[in-house]
């Protein structure tokens, strides 16, 4: 996810808020949600430098790291301010939340240190491939970054004055310029929320007619409770869906079928823009089509009398842009008898997705372009991985999160583009953990239920909307025991049993038209790459790095250069 039109607030709010200084760096990410913080970052080539430039609107010490998780276990963190004796700066690791430890190698350079009209700003740079053991590892996957500052140039206890954002550093997506504020509006309006520990509500609405196509470019949340708000979905509904209704969701209403998705935003995400050649169309022989918000609310204390209004913004253009995106939802069905069972340190889910089954709706089935991934499961979830098949074998993952942070699910932009073909295959692996929970996990809507889903945001459209599957548990009378068995022997040959199973694939079109295919099967997934450094002699070392395409990220820095 995106802040909201960056550039447009370097001149509306000056000093007020956080703002970079040194405009030859080509990217750019508030990391608050205030825009107090703000990072600017730039690389020649993946063999050699990264810079950064951090400004942050105190006169204190400012932190920065790198971390697995968004905390500070493990992190990677530079220090530094402007104190009375003048500038200071380190390079430190964290073993836990307490005060960093010193870096025995100092990875990190200092380029500059300024304080300037209630602003820090700090610019420093490293190797990108660090083979420094208390080094975090940059690479084309996300990253979760980390910040603190201080409001004195005593480096002491942050308190609120901390956050974290995940960025892909390496494949980071450029943005446009904006040219037009034009947006619809989808939210509910100040709506009572049950005292429920988990509460979906739905608004059915049309939006102001559009008489031609228009292109959706830019998504911002208005979340007005981050606290209870979990994750908003906008679905297209299929053409009986002709009234509108603001209620709970999944009540056996007619807008239960909107399940074309349209935009969405989950807990720790911001805002969003698309790719410049590609926005998600509306209007035209749409105008009359029905939408279905949906907000899922977390509310764990199940407090009483809260109220609320938030949703979603479309900022939309009538310049069309040259590809009409679509969203497929693959993963795991989730409303099925499938459970997880507890006291279970690692147990893994797969959804699968044949996509030769698309032919029967879309005759020729186009190359889609892969180029943004969002990764869903609940509180269980510790890892989400996207694996990509042609001819039966695996050619790479369509998307990686080996450090799943329920409450920091984004968009991520995977930079390189990924086209799936005719025949493809998807498979979706969520890996969970109920090593605190002592009785079975269900797949449900609740947030201490799961779910195993990955979105994925491509170009050229197709009707197609969903392609999710789940175990034919019909097929095998000896799956009862998930039910009483926890130890490590039972728990691991109920994942192989599940796993070896047909998988019964439901494919859905915008018209909810569905076809099933009952021969699905999961395939073995590759292990996730990673970087790896060698000890060449005592004064070298060799690093490489994983599955980053090196023309492609060069013709992207070329390209930005160019405009």
């Amino acid at each position: 996810m995106r802040s909201l039109l960056p550039f447009l607030y370097l001149f509306l709010f000056g000093t007020e808020r956080a703002r970079a200084s040194d405009h030859t760096m080509p990217f750019m990410e508030y990391l608050d949600q205030d825009r107090l913080v703000c990072l600017m970052w730039g690389f020649d080539n993946l063999e050699g430098n990264i810079t950064f430039e951090l400004v942050v609107n105190t006169t204190g010490w400012v932190g920065f790291g790198l971390s697995s998780k968004g905390d500070m276990d493990g992190a990677d963190i530079v220090m530094g301010g402007f104190g009375p004796s003048g500038s200071y700066f380190k390079d430190y690791y964290a073993t836990g939340d307490t005060m960093p430890l010193v870096d025995k190698q100092q990875s990190y350079t200092l380029l500059s240190l300024t304080e300037s009209e209630g602003q820090t700003i700090v610019k420093f740079a490293r190797s990108i491939q660090s083979c420094d053991d208390q080094d975090f590892q940059i690479t084309a996957e996300p990253i979760k970054l980390i910040y603190a500052y201080g409001l004195t140039d005593v480096i002491s206890y942050h308190g609120a004055r901390r956050g974290t954002k995940e960025v892909n550093l390496l494949n980071y997506m450029p943005r446009t310029t904006l040219t037009e504020v034009s947006y619809l509006r989808a939210r509910v309006d100040n709506i009572t929320i049950p005292p429920n520990n988990t509460y979906y509500h739905c608004k059915v609405m049309k939006f102001p007619t559009l008489n031609t196509k228009h292109h959706i470019y830019q998504v911002d949340p208005v979340i007005e409770h981050h606290d209870i708000v979990h994750h908003i979905l906008l679905y297209r509904c299929p053409s009986d869906v002709m009234e509108p209704y603001d209620k709970p969701c999944y009540m056996g209403d007619i807008g239960d079928s909107c399940f074309g998705v349209v935009a969405t935003w989950a807990v720790g995400g911001g805002v969003y823009e698309l790719p410049e050649n590609a926005g998600i169309p509306i209007g035209g022989e749409d105008s009359d089509v029905f939408y279905r918000l949906e907000i899922h609310y977390n509310n764990p204390n199940s407090e009483a009398g809260r109220t609320d209004s938030s949703g979603l913004r479309l900022y939309y253009t009538a310049q069309l842009r040259q590809h009409d995106v679509g969203i497929l939802s693959t993963g795991l069905l989730t409303h099925l008898q499938y459970n997880i069972p507890p006291k279970a340190s690692e147990f893994h889910s797969y959804g699968v997705c044949n996509t030769s089954v698309f032919s029967q709706f879309v005759n020729p089935v186009p190359d889609l372009q892969v180029f943004a991934v969002l990764l869903h499961t609940h509180l269980a979830g510790r890892k989400v991985r996207v694996g990509h098949y042609r001819n039966g074998r695996q050619i790479g993952f369509l998307g990686v999160d080996e450090n799943y942070n329920f409450e920091m699910q984004q968009m991520i932009n995977l930079g390189n583009i990924k086209t799936i073909k005719p025949g493809d295959e998807i498979a979706v692996e969520c890996t969970y953990s109920t090593t605190n929970r002592t009785k079975v996990t269900m797949m449900g809507l609740a947030t201490t239920d799961e779910m195993c889903l990955a979105f994925l945001f491509y170009y050229p459209a197709i009707k197609i909307t969903t392609c999710v599957s789940y175990p034919d548990t019909k097929s095998s009378m000896n799956t009862s025991y998930q039910m009483t068995t926890s130890n490590k022997d039972g728990i691991a040959e109920y994942e192989s049993l599940l796993k070896t199973l047909p998988q019964h694939q439901i494919i859905m079109d915008d018209f909810n038209n569905i076809s099933s295919y009952r021969n699905g099967k999961i395939r073995e997934m590759m292990k996730t790459p990673t970087v790896t450094c060698q000890n060449t002699n005592a004064s070298s070392r060799l690093c490489t790095s994983w599955v980053v395409n090196l023309p492609e990220i060069t013709l992207l820095i070329l390209w930005m250069a160019i405009i």
